[in-house]
């Protein structure tokens, strides 16, 4: 077997981080309302040593343990998530519910209910996997289990995170051999009423008009500043860029340079060089994420890989999309890049569950058989 996809998976998320430090120095003392230049560097580079830290052990853990408390750590992802809503514990910011502080520690609650939710998947599958085609088994049951942090992640208006979580779960539904009868309807519905959630809030409707409208400059200016500005980014560093530390947009008229936004910060400083390798470390993650899955040995394990592949790329997609104006703002960060230590702890945690998947997996020697009857020739010399 292969086992260059974990050292590819590697090596991209080592280059991403290193990155993400990098562009991190650049645009963290610009950050309003910081007490020091490069505090929010150091936070990062903290979290970066407990991520790693945290993906060297979830590389060894046994998988036993994690078929046997799924059901528990789903209960204890979804208390965690409404615990977001308590007055006192749950912090909102910008309109948006998805912190909660305890013990003096700020986290999002979506990032871990993610993972969660791709080991609940995978072994729910694992346990009733000659019944993936039924339609309680296969299809209602495993719904209802995926649906409660989903919800729960829509109601905070976290809608990318609950976008990310809702395309992993329907990567792994088709994969297990869910029939498409039963999954083809609910993802109409799903999407009917997700624009109609939209088309509700005069906020959330609000983006969607200036998206659409970004030549306007009255939408430059209100709700479409962010991507607008983000277009100018990547247009004034062109295909060299400006210079690492060298980018204006940072000053202060592309807001969330430093988390959100710092894709186009990447484009305007180091080019285009850099943007496209970007976005080939996150296409090396998703090869290496399918090559893991489909050289796993069971199917939890391959439901598991695929599902935590999905969760690190589809934000990635998002973003990406997002800051390039083909999709409509939302607030996902860029995995390993953005500022953000929960997203940069959990993303390395499914890493390092990734590499464990790839080292329990069976190695096969592939070497010839003997052919009865054959006869070989040699000549002495």
């Amino acid at each position: 077997m292969n086992r260059s996809a974990s050292i590819i998976l590697c090596a991209a998320v080592a280059a991403l981080v290193t990155l993400g430090l990098i562009m991190l120095a650049s645009t963290s003392a610009w950050v309003r309302n910081v007490e020091l230049p490069y505090k929010l560097l150091t936070g990062q580079a903290k979290m970066a040593a407990l991520g790693l830290a945290g993906a060297l052990v979830l590389s060894r853990l046994d998988p036993v343990w994690l078929r046997r408390l799924w059901p528990w750590a789903l209960a204890g992802a979804c208390f965690l998530l409404a615990l977001c809503f308590v007055p006192g514990v749950g912090v909102e910011v910008y309109g948006s519910k998805r912190w909660i502080k305890l013990l003096g520690f700020q986290f999002q609650p979506s990032e871990a209910a993610k993972i969660v939710g791709v080991i609940a998947l995978s072994g729910w599958f694992a346990r009733w996997q000659t019944e993936t085609h039924t339609f309680w088994r296969g299809f209602v049951l495993p719904g209802m289990l995926i649906a409660l942090p989903l919800g729960l992640i829509a109601i905070e208006t976290d809608v990318g995170s609950a976008l990310a979580l809702a395309v992993t779960a329907a990567a792994i539904f088709f994969c297990v051999g869910t029939r498409l009868f039963y999954l083809v309807p609910t993802a109409v519905v799903a999407m009917a009423g997700a624009g109609w959630f939209i088309r509700s809030d005069d906020n959330r409707w609000s983006r969607i008009v200036a998206w659409l409208n970004l030549d306007d400059p009255v939408h430059q200016l209100d709700k479409g500043r962010q991507q607008y500005r983000a277009l100018l980014a990547f247009g004034n560093g062109g295909p060299s860029g400006v210079g690492l530390g060298n980018g204006s947009e940072k000053f202060g008229t592309l807001t969330f340079a430093h988390s959100d936004f710092i894709f186009p910060v990447v484009g305007e400083e180091l080019g285009l060089l850099f943007t496209l390798g970007t976005v080939l470390c996150f296409v090396l993650i998703a090869v290496s994420g399918c090559l893991i899955a489909c050289q796993a040995s069971n199917l939890f394990d391959r439901c598991l890989a695929l599902g935590l592949a999905c969760v690190i790329v589809v934000p990635a997609m998002v973003n990406i999309a997002v800051t390039t104006a083909v999709l409509p703002n939302d607030g996902l960060p860029l995995p390993f890049v953005s500022f953000g230590g929960t997203s940069l702890v959990f993303s390395l945690g499914a890493v390092g569950l990734l590499c464990g998947v790839h080292r329990r997996s069976r190695v096969t020697d592939e070497r010839p058989l003997p052919v009865a009857g054959a006869k070989s020739y040699a000549v002495k010399l």
